[in-house]
């Protein structure tokens, strides 16, 4: 399998990451060991997952996740072929958010004790921080980076402006770059990505690994009715932003692709990714193996011309 760097990292995957944020959420342990053994197993090896995850359930704290990934990775023995992408910055609780120099350096040493590791391959700044410069947090990757407990860096909900003047502050001072952009992207959400932040990860040639490349399950086909919107917990969010005209559209123009492939709508959704300039990889999570298993075909789907310029005009916004 042809494996593609993150920006100019060295660090080199297959087109397609695990995201980790269903672990100890909607996946227990067990089911997230088999998730990830199956990953692997397909031709995966770059795990996606946060400080934060899952913070957002009642009577979690954040780092489940992590923990849940930490305890394969020392079971399975896998930390010399697989890649760990992290976050920091995201709000934990009141006392840890946020991109201040400290606090990184301070949070770093919990993922690396949750993971189970003494490096991270990917620290990314999870959102970005108003409240402190572009070159605040750069100082501390710096720092881990010389430490070697970080190999490189990304950036994650970042706008077009601030993430140009974090690369024009890596270089002005000599600080490690923003490698990576972990945007929001897929068939559906594409204007935003494409017109402000394509234009400026293409000039600097940093990788790309989109979130919610399956809109949210959208375009797995589950969701095509108001009923269908009963099937999972996110359903009703899936439906306010999804089920509507342009929506179905694109759905329909997946399914035909998909026919023509004998493939599923979502390994057409993330081979569309896959296909797009500049995109690295697409991030992708599931809750059972079985649904992991679906989507690692994509990796080998080739879309034609016709396929691509099929589900562009059926997605143009």
């Amino acid at each position: 399998m042809q494996q593609r760097e993150l920006g100019r990292s060295g660090l080199r995957i297959a087109p397609l990451v695990l995201g980790g944020n269903v672990f100890g959420w909607t996946a227990d342990q067990a089911t997230s060991f088999r998730i990830l053994d199956a990953f692997v197993a397909g031709g995966g090896n770059a795990i996606d997952t946060a400080d934060g995850y899952s913070v957002w359930v009642p009577g979690h704290v954040g780092g489940e996740s992590e923990t849940i990934i930490g305890q394969w990775l020392h079971r399975r023995g896998r930390r010399d072929d697989v890649i760990i992408a992290t976050k920091v910055g995201w709000e934990v609780n009141a006392d840890n958010k946020g991109l201040k120099k400290d606090y990184i350096l301070r949070a770093v040493e919990g993922s690396l004790k949750r993971l189970q590791t003494d490096y991270i391959d990917l620290y990314q700044s999870h959102k970005d921080d108003p409240t402190v410069s572009v070159q605040e947090p750069l100082e501390a990757y710096a720092q881990l980076i010389q430490e070697g407990k970080v190999r490189a860096i990304g950036a994650s909900n970042f706008s077009a402006q601030r993430l140009t003047e974090a690369l024009q502050a890596s270089e002005q001072h000599g600080l490690p770059r923003y490698e990576t952009l972990q945007p929001l992207y897929n068939l559906y959400d594409r204007a935003d990505f494409e017109r402000e932040l394509r234009p400026v990860v293409q000039q600097h040639g940093l990788g790309v690994i989109p979130y919610y490349g399956l809109a949210a399950g959208f375009l797995t086909g589950k969701y095509r009715s108001p009923a269908d919107l009963q099937k999972s917990a996110r359903g009703g969010g899936v439906g306010q932003k999804y089920l509507n005209e342009r929506g179905l559209r694109i759905l329909a123009a997946v399914d035909e692709v998909a026919a023509r492939h004998q493939a599923t709508p979502a390994q057409v959704a993330l081979a569309w990714i896959m296909a797009q300039p500049g995109l690295t990889a697409p991030i992708a999570s599931g809750s059972k193996p079985e649904q992991i298993e679906e989507l690692l075909p994509a990796l080998q789907l080739p879309l034609s011309a016709d396929d691509l310029r099929a589900l562009d005009q059926a997605s143009a916004s």
